[in-house]
C-alpha cells in the first residue's frame, strides 16, 4: 500500500517521514539524524526516526521532555534553527547533553512547525571536519527539509508513535563493477588484519589475518560485537573509541594487550554504512601479569549504560522540587529502564509517606500510603531496612514472599530500590512493569548505582520544598491577608516571589482605612533577598501605619519611618511610594522615597507615568526631604503602583518598559483589576520566569452612587 492509501497518522506516514529524513541527511552532507514529534499526552518530546546511529545510543535521547536543555527543545520552543558548530560550544551552552556526548561534532536542530501546531522537530550531527559555520546555502536547505516534513505531518496528521525510534538506512556510495571476491582475496594479502563493523558495533567481514592476531576463528567473530566476543577487549574504554568513531565520523586508533603479552594497534574508520578496522600488532611488547581470579573486578556495564547513567545523573542535579524530581523519573529514568510505574517515599516516624508517584491510580496510592517501616505488605521498608535493592521479574517471585502486593497494583514486575545518604535511609524508589521482566547483571549494578544519586536528589528537594514552604508562610505573614473595601474604590494587589531561590524577599503593599472618604496606599521594597530585608520589611510597614493612621501629612509619613531606620541601624535602603487618596476631593497626594514612579490613567485621558519628585531613599539621609506630588483622581481614573521587579528586566531599558506598561493599561480599558494585574505581569516576564520579587498594588476610582466609569 502506498502512502497516500494509508490512514491518517498510519505507518506510511512514518515510512515517509524516514524517507524524508534520509534525504535531509544526505543533502546536507550530516552523518546522523534524528526525528522528534511531540507526544501530545504527556507532553514529551519522542524520538521516532534516526539515520547513521545504532539504536542503542539513542538510549538517553528517545524520550525528552519539552523543556529539557537540549538543542531540539530549544528549536521547538524558539520556532527557529538551533546551531552548535563545535563540543565547546556544547558544553557551554548544554552541559548536560554535552557530558553524554564527549565527541567531537557539529550539530543543527531545526523545527517542524506545521500550519496549525507544532509537530517537532530534527536533529542533524556532522563529523568534527565539518566546517565551523553553516552556511546560508545549507541553513536554507535544512530549512525547506523541515517544511516538507511539517507539509507531510499536516496532511497525514498525528502518527501512532513507536515504542522505539525506526532505524533509517542512509544510502551509501557502492562499486558494481568490483566482485566482494576480488576485495576479499585483495585484504587477504596483506600483513595485517581488517575487519568491518556495522552501525551497531556487529563484525560483518573478518580475513584469516585478523581472525589470527585476535586469536578466534572467523566464523565466530561474525556477527558478534568485538567487546563481547573478546573478553580482554571487554572494557568500557575499548567500547567507548568505537562510539568515537560512529558519532564523530573521524577515525580513531588505540591499542590493546591481547593475554599473555601481544599488543595490538586497532585503527578504525568510519563512514554512513559501518567502521572498517585494521588490526595490526604495535610492535609493543610488554609482559603484564593477570591479576588473580580473586582480584579482578566485576564485569564492567555496556559503555551505553555507562553513559546513561552520567545523563541521569547529570538530570537528577538539576531537580530542585520533589516535584521536579517525579517528572524527571517519570519522563526519563523509567523509558532508560523500559519501566511504565514509579512510587517514590520517604520515610518519616516510622512510615513510608508517598511523596509522588506515575502510571499509578489515586486509590491504589491511598492503600500504599503511610504503610509502617515494618509492613509485610511490600518489600520497600524491608529493602529500606537492609539497605540492599530487591528485584522482582514477576507477581509470583514477588507473592512468594509478599502475597498480597501483587493483587493492589496489577503490576508484573518490580525494583525496590533503597534510598540511603551515609547510612541514613532517606526513603525507597520503585520501579515497575507493566509485563514481567527480567533484570540484566548491568541493568541491576546501574539501578543500584542510580538508587543513591536519587536519594541525594530527593533529600535535596525536600529540603528546598520545606525551606520554600516557611519562606512563602513567612512572606504572607509580613503582607496583608486581605485590603479593605473602602466606598469609591476598587482595589487588587498581587504579591510574585522571584523565579528562583529560596530566600525571602523584601517588596510589600498595603491599603489602609484613615477615615470614611480617605485612605493611603503604600508600595515599596527593601534591598536584598534575606531574613533580615524580611524583617525590616515588617518594621517600615508597621512605622507607616502608626504614622499615617495617627494623622502624618504623605512627606511626614516618610521623614518619621526614615528616622526609624536610623534608630535601627540597619544597613539595608528601602524604596518607598506613599499615596494619600482624598475620595470626596477626588484628589491623590504623593510622596516617594527613590521608589519607580506610578502609572496614572483615566477614561478620557491615555495612561501615562506620572512624574513625582522623589525624595532619598530610606535609611540614607536623617534629614532627607520628601516633596509632596497632587493628581487628580476622578472617577473613572485607575492608578498603578508596583516595584521595581516588574520593569528592571535584564537587557531592557526601564524607560520603555515602562511606557509599554503604560500602553497596557490603555489597551486593557475595562478589564477587572485582577484580569489587568495578569496583562500587566505576562506583559513583562510571558514565561513566569522573573528574577526579582514583583508587588503591584491598583486602585480604581468610582463615583461614589456605585458607578464605576
Amino acid at each position: 500500500m502506498s502512502a497516500s492509501n494509508e490512514p491518517p497518522g498510519g505507518a506510511g506516514s512514518l515510512d515517509a517521514l524516514g524517507v524524508a529524513l534520509a534525504d535531509t541527511v544526505r543533502g546536507t552532507g550530516a552523518s546522523i539524524g534524528g526525528l522528534y514529534l511531540i507526544e501530545e499526552a504527556e507532553p514529551v518530546l519522542r524520538l521516532v526516526a534516526l539515520c547513521g546511529l545504532p539504536i542503542a545510543f539513542s538510549a538517553p535521547w528517545q524520550r525528552l521532555p519539552l523543556t529539557a536543555p537540549v538543542p531540539v527543545a530549544d528549536a521547538i520552543h524558539e520556532d527557529a534553527l538551533v546551531s552548535i558548530e563545535s563540543q565547546e560550544e556544547m558544553a557551554r551552552r548544554y552541559p548536560r547533553a554535552a557530558a553524554v556526548l564527549p565527541y567531537p561534532f557539529a550539530l543543527t536542530a531545526v523545527p517542524l512547525t506545521g500550519v496549525r501546531r507544532r509537530w517537532g522537530g530534527i536533529v542533524l550531527m556532522w563529523p568534527a571536519v565539518r566546517p565551523r559555520t553553516i552556511s546560508p546555502r545549507e541553513r536554507g536547505h535544512i530549512t525547506s527539509s523541515a517544511r516538507r516534513m511539517a507539509r507531510l505531518l499536516d496532511a497525514a496528521g498525528p502518527p501512532v508513535l513507536p515504542d522505539q525510534p525506526r532505524i533509517v538506512p542512509v544510502e551509501s556510495a557502492h562499486h558494481p563493477a568490483q566482485t566482494g571476491l576480488a576485495a576479499a582475496d585483495y585484504l587477504e594479502r596483506l600483513p595485517e588484519g581488517a575487519l568491518a563493523l556495522d552501525l551497531e558495533g556487529r563484525v560483518t567481514f573478518a580475513t584469516a589475518t585478523a581472525a589470527r592476531l585476535l586469536g578466534r576463528r572467523a566464523d565466530r567473530l561474525l556477527g558478534t560485537r568485538p567487546w563481547q566476543s573478546l573478553p580482554w577487549l571487554d572494557d568500557p574504554v575499548h567500547e567507548d573509541h568505537y562510539r568515537t568513531a560512529v558519532v564523530s565520523r573521524t577515525p580513531v586508533s588505540f591499542t590493546a594487550l591481547r593475554p599473555p603479552d601481544l599488543w595490538l594497534t586497532f585503527q578504525l574508520y568510519p563512514d554512513t554504512s559501518g567502521i572498517s578496522v585494521r588490526v595490526a600488532p604495535s610492535g609493543e611488547r610488554t609482559e603484564v601479569p593477570s591479576p588473580p581470579a580473586a582480584a579482578r573486578s566485576p564485569a564492567a556495564a555496556p559503555t551505553g549504560r555507562l553513559y546513561q547513567l552520567v545523563h541521569l545523573a547529570a538530570a537528577l542535579a538539576e531537580a530542585v522540587t520533589v516535584r521536579d524530581l517525579v517528572a524527571l523519573s517519570a519522563h526519563q529514568i523509567l523509558p532508560a529502564f523500559g519501566a511504565q510505574g514509579l512510587v517514590l517515599s520517604v520515610a518519616e516516624a516510622g512510615r513510608l509517606k508517598i511523596t509522588g508517584y506515575h502510571g499509578y491510580t489515586a486509590d491504589v496510592m491511598e492503600r500504599l500510603d503511610a504503610l509502617s517501616l515494618d509492613t509485610d505488605l511490600t518489600p520497600a521498608g524491608q529493602v529500606l531496612a537492609s539497605g540492599t535493592p530487591a528485584f522482582f521479574t514477576d507477581p509470583a517471585e514477588l507473592a512468594a514472599n509478599y502475597p498480597g502486593a501483587p493483587q493492589i497494583s496489577g503490576k508484573q514486575a518490580w525494583a525496590f530500590l533503597p534510598l540511603i545518604i551515609s547510612g541514613r535511609p532517606v526513603g525507597c524508589c520503585i520501579l515497575s512493569y507493566d509485563h514481567p521482566h527480567t533484570f540484566t547483571a548491568d541493568e541491576r549494578a546501574v539501578l543500584t548505582s542510580l538508587s543513591g544519586l536519587i536519594a541525594q536528589a530527593l533529600d535535596r528537594a525536600r529540603l528546598y520544598d520545606t525551606k520554600h514552604r516557611l519562606v512563602h508562610e513567612l512572606q504572607r505573614a509580613l503582607l496583608p491577608r486581605a485590603l479593605p473595601n473602602l466606598s469609591g474604590l476598587d482595589v487588587a494587589a498581587r504579591y510574585l516571589p522571584a523565579g528562583h531561590g529560596i530566600e525571602v524577599g523584601g517588596d510589600f503593599f498595603d491599603l489602609l482605612r484613615l477615615d470614611e472618604t480617605t485612605a493611603a496606599a503604600v508600595i515599596g521594597d527593601v534591598e536584598g533577598h534575606s531574613i533580615a530585608a524580611a524583617a525590616l520589611m515588617g518594621q517600615v510597614r508597621t512605622a507607616i501605619h502608626a504614622h499615617a493612621t495617627a494623622g502624618a501629612a504623605p512627606d511626614e509619613v516618610l521623614v518619621r519611618t526614615n528616622r526609624l531606620l536610623a534608630d535601627l541601624d540597619s544597613e539595608l535602603l528601602v524604596s518607598c511610594l506613599y499615596a494619600h487618596l482624598d475620595l470626596a476631593r477626588h484628589q491623590v497626594a504623593f510622596a516617594s522615597a527613590g521608589h519607580v514612579p506610578p502609572l496614572l490613567r483615566h477614561t478620557s485621558r491615555p495612561a501615562a507615568v506620572l512624574d513625582v519628585e522623589p525624595g532619598p531613599l530610606l535609611g540614607i539621609d536623617t534629614g532627607g526631604h520628601y516633596p509632596v506630588t497632587t493628581a487628580p483622581l476622578l472617577p473613572g481614573t485607575t492608578l498603578a503602583l508596583y516595584t521595581d521587579g516588574l520593569v528592571e528586566l535584564p537587557g531592557t531599558d526601564v524607560t520603555r518598559t515602562t511606557s509599554d506598561l503604560a500602553g497596557q493599561l490603555d489597551a486593557a480599558d475595562g478589564h477587572d483589576l485582577e484580569r489587568l494585574i495578569d496583562r500587566l505581569v505576562h506583559h513583562t516576564t510571558p514565561t513566569g520566569q522573573h528574577t526579582d520579587d514583583i508587588a503591584v498594588l491598583l486602585l480604581r476610582a468610582y463615583r461614589a452612587d456605585g458607578h464605576r466609569a
